[in-house]
């Protein structure tokens, strides 16, 4: 939906498109400033960064067969 506004904000505005589709606003405008300065983004997801990077190695580390649960439970050790 995010990039629908982005394509078309410029030809219809962003606030009439927010009240057609089922978005506020103001979660859009946060969620674009985000995307510009991403020092603004949450902690949860500054640390789902650092897991991303995790779950990457041991997928990777373990020749890419290890499924949800493996690599959770690796994690956890």
């Amino acid at each position: 939906m995010k990039a629908f506004i982005d394509e078309h904000r410029d030809v219809y505005g962003g606030e009439p498109i927010c009240k057609v589709l089922p978005i506020a606003p103001s979660t859009y405008r946060d969620h674009a400033a985000r995307r510009a300065d991403p020092g603004r983004a949450s902690a949860r997801e500054r640390r789902d960064v650092g897991l991303r990077d995790n779950v990457r190695r041991i997928f990777e580390a373990d020749f890419e067969v290890y499924g949800l649960r493996k690599i959770w439970r690796q994690l956890r050790r």
